[in-house]
């Protein structure tokens, strides 16, 4: 864990004036649910303040409300920002604001980058815009800042589209688009959820970097919104706490972190996750398998000459996978590694090239008719994103249910309904969640709800892309205990995809490692994160101590 950074010396001097923020007795209420009560908190001109709680505390709807895109809300109280009364602009008077001297980084890159267009075309409307440049010159700037985020090949990069970026890629153009226009108060919203350690690392970096350089030329200021308690220690000078919508602590984040005062902040930091997961026995039977299995794409060649020919892609190859009833099989690698796409092609959901993945002892593609729809009943994921695969149109009873109504046509709706009643309560939430939608959660709710719609159906395998990473410390620690319980009872098979080394450390029985499509190194975890072999394992344990 990092030491946490000396303030700056500007950012301790516009403390002492005007703030560039200001929140009086905010209160933010959707019909009779009060999402924030009475939450007063100011921000200084070059300060970076962490707003931490667990998922549905008001977080995420504190920063929108400042934004003023809370529509179906009642909002009161003072809303302050250099001075001006954000709650008595027009919304044409706020859209100039957006973007230009308020921005925002969204938690769910997916939902916020328009499918449409090119991430270089979004990037490029927020900096003509507001700055009133050409296009020629917006591009150009579009490049160079999705290469100070990290993005490979930022010249490609710039023509793609949101669907052909991994999440972390996604994530890292949420970043450039937000900081495109040089904010004055930046809102980041979990914006290092989606990646992975190293990347993560030199996000905070860069993140520490802007905002240092912005701070001297216009006193920028970050509200950071997270639930990452390393990166509060790493990035903010003062934190506050939020439970159930109410601001219960705050302060300098050294204070905070060895003294913590009030019960909820001490079992936040008292979350961390605990290896939970029992031995697999000997004569476990292999439940999944894949050998030299290849996934590559086809790609168009640059110049004239890519009209008529194609160029290869090789996402994955040549991976040898084998997960034992009762085993977690970890893996690791940083974004674009190709994790995600091993994934679909183990589920059948990604063609091969090359090789062939069997589910106990048979081949995918000899599965056909009520076989196939039996196999994909005992072969469940949940994907990264739970937002874009959630239904807005559906209710939560109807998404957790779709599967039973499918797979399990003998019970009835009553039946139906007490098993997903259950199966959302063990995932921490409640029966008042059937008739509410997708966007009426946070986005830790959200992920809950995803993992109950695959547990509903009691799997014998769950592929489980990112399935914390939307999570809070405290929920995470109950998630995890949760899944090894189920593994525990029903002898489920797991492969389990994560960029957070420390849950798959406490998750995991074995686990791979991915690097540019090939594993590059596989055993058991205590022995590969004790004494790594490849020089690239040993690159992972190290950003992850530093992040």
């Amino acid at each position: 864990m990092s030491a946490p950074i000396t303030p700056d010396a500007n950012s301790n001097a516009a403390a002492a004036g005007e703030p560039l923020l200001s929140l009086e007795g905010l209160r933010v209420s959707f019909g009779d649910t009060l999402a924030v009560n009475d939450v007063t908190l100011a921000i200084g001109r070059g300060e970076r303040v962490a707003l931490v709680g667990e998922s549905g505390s008001g977080k995420s709807v504190t920063a929108l409300a400042i934004l003023r895109l809370l529509r179906d809300a009642e909002v009161s109280g003072s809303i302050r920002f250099a001075g001006q009364d954000l709650t008595q602009k027009s919304e044409r008077q706020m859209r100039g604001l957006r973007g230009s001297d308020i921005a925002m980084i969204f938690q769910e890159p997916m939902t916020a980058l328009n499918p449409l267009y090119t991430i270089g075309d979004q990037i490029a409307e927020t900096i003509v815009l507001h700055d009133g440049v050409s296009q020629a010159e917006a591009k150009k700037r579009a490049i160079a800042l999705l290469a100070r985020t990290g993005i490979a090949e930022p010249e490609k990069r710039v023509n793609s589209y949101a669907h052909q970026l991994s999440g972390g890629q996604r994530q890292r153009a949420m970043i450039a688009m937000a900081l495109a226009c040089r904010p004055r108060l930046l809102l980041a919203d979990e914006p290092t959820t989606a990646l992975d350690v190293t990347i993560r690392a030199q996000i905070v970096d860069l993140l520490l970097e802007l905002q240092r350089d912005e701070a001297e030329k216009r006193g920028m200021a970050v509200l950071l919104i997270t639930h990452d308690l390393n990166l509060v220690r790493r990035f903010a000078h003062r934190v506050a706490v939020m439970e159930r919508g109410v601001l219960v602590e705050s302060g300098p984040v050294e204070q905070i972190f060895s003294e913590p005062q009030h019960p909820y902040t001490q079992r936040l930091l008292n979350s961390r996750p605990q290896r939970a997961v029992e031995p697999v026995l000997p004569i476990a039977p292999v439940l999944l398998a894949a050998r030299g299995v290849s996934v590559a794409f086809r790609t168009k060649l640059p110049g004239f000459s890519g009209w008529f020919r194609s160029g290869r892609f090789t996402a994955v190859a040549n991976a040898n996978v084998t997960v034992k009833q009762g085993e977690t099989l970890g893996i690791v690698g940083e974004s674009g590694s190709g994790k995600s796409t091993l994934a679909m092609a183990l589920l059948g959901l990604q063609r091969t090239s090359e090789g062939e993945v069997e589910f106990q002892g048979r081949p995918l593609a000899s599965y056909r008719g009520r076989e196939q729809t039996v196999l994909r009943s005992n072969m469940q994921v949940v994907f990264q994103d739970p937002f874009s695969s959630l239904s807005p149109r559906q209710t939560i009873e109807r998404i957790v249910g779709e599967g039973l109504a499918l797979h399990r046509p003998q019970l009835d709706a009553a039946a139906r309904r007490e098993k997903i009643i259950a199966v959302l309560r063990e995932v921490g939430m409640d029966r008042t969640a059937l008739s509410r939608y997708p966007h009426e959660f946070s986005g830790g709710q959200r992920q809950r709800i995803a993992i109950a719609r695959a547990l509903v159906l009691e799997p014998r395998i769950l592929i489980l892309d990112e399935p914390t990473s939307a999570l809070d410390v405290s929920i995470q620690q109950q998630v995890l205990k949760l899944l090894a319980n189920l593994q525990n009872k029903y002898n489920l098979g797991f492969v389990f995809i994560s960029h957070d080394l420390e849950v798959i450390g406490a998750m995991a029985h074995r686990v791979m490692v991915m690097q540019d499509g090939l594993i590059v190194e596989s055993g058991d975890v205590e022995k590969i994160f004790s004494a790594p072999a490849h020089p690239y394992t040993r690159k992972l344990l190290k950003a992850a101590l530093q992040a």
